[in-house]
């Protein structure tokens, strides 16, 4: 066989695999049914479109599902949330549950953050946010599908705090929160007077009060950032979410409700948040013998 010709088999091998793998790909993806709901909001005066991923068999009887809700929706794609809730959903390995992905916009500076103070000039429309979650989003959720009572917030970087934030404030309506590289570096300013002036936001409210009996994910990388405010060799990032942690630990909440997953090399980007996807989904929703099987560091 010349080489030209076995160039040509090579060639059409490859392109029959490829194709082969995008059709096992599309038909993985259409388990999992994508619903696109444009949602106004009175509170913030704006409207986006939330997707809502449905698990296999949606709707063949009158089950209820818990519901995960999904900051930075826009992003679903690049974090890999419905391919990943499809895999593990194929695998036997998670409970079915209704994702909602709600988009941000031009204003996620504002919009996220923490509902009680702002930071630096940010997060000033943090509270009407929280109200559009709980007060318009998940009313809506609640009557257009079949939930349950149990909902979660995940959320990345400035989502992961408003997700902390608004899951925090809301235990009636959340009872796990998830947090990827979550931007617990947001501090109050000095003349503050809602919350412990000078002091990072997260922190001091759960110092203020005792959380409620939630479940709390967490994950940072070693490459998250190069900043090491206090010169003790171990990078913000980190340092801010195991200090909260320790806050955490300290209202008394059992160690057993918490899970930290610090990835080595794991940078801030979606490649390392989509990684560490299926861990929290294990963590949060795993079946039996399925839970923490990721093999990422506690």
């Amino acid at each position: 066989m010349g080489p030209i010709l076995l160039s040509a088999v090579l060639g059409g091998l490859l392109a029959t695999f490829a194709w082969a793998a995008h059709r096992r790909r599309r038909r993985l993806l259409a388990t999992v049914a994508e619903v696109a709901l444009p949602v106004a909001s009175l509170a913030l005066g704006n409207a986006r479109k939330v997707i809502v991923y449905l698990p296999p068999g949606y709707g063949h009887d009158d089950r209820r599902y818990p519901v995960l809700y999904v900051n930075d929706g826009q992003e679903c794609a690049a974090l890999g949330l419905r391919e990943t809730l499809a895999q593990l959903y194929a695998a036997g390995r998670i409970r079915p549950l209704i994702t909602v992905a709600i988009p941000t916009n031009a204003g996620r500076l504002h919009e996220y953050g923490t509902a009680i103070a702002g930071s630096r000039g940010l997060g000033t429309r943090a509270a009407a946010y929280r109200d559009f979650v709980t007060q318009e989003l998940m009313p809506l959720i609640d009557a257009r599908f079949h939930t349950a009572a149990e909902a979660a917030f995940l959320g990345v970087s400035l989502g992961g705090l408003s997700a902390f934030d608004i899951a925090r404030a809301c235990p009636e309506r959340f009872q796990t929160v998830g947090v990827m590289s979550g931007s617990f570096w947001w501090w109050a300013a000095e003349d503050e007077t809602a919350i412990d002036p000078g002091q990072r936001i997260a922190h001091a409210l759960v110092r203020r009060e005792r959380p409620p009996n939630q479940r709390y994910w967490f994950q940072a990388g070693t490459r998250d950032e190069v900043c090491d405010r206090d010169g003790n060799g171990v990078i913000d990032a980190i340092q801010d979410t195991t200090e909260l942690i320790d806050e955490l630990l300290a209202a008394r909440t059992p160690p057993d409700r918490i899970r930290y997953v610090e990835v080595t090399g794991g940078r801030h980007d979606y490649d390392t948040w989509a990684k560490v996807l299926p861990d929290f989904l294990l963590w949060a929703y795993g079946r039996r013998g399925s839970v923490n099987a990721t093999g990422f560091k506690e």
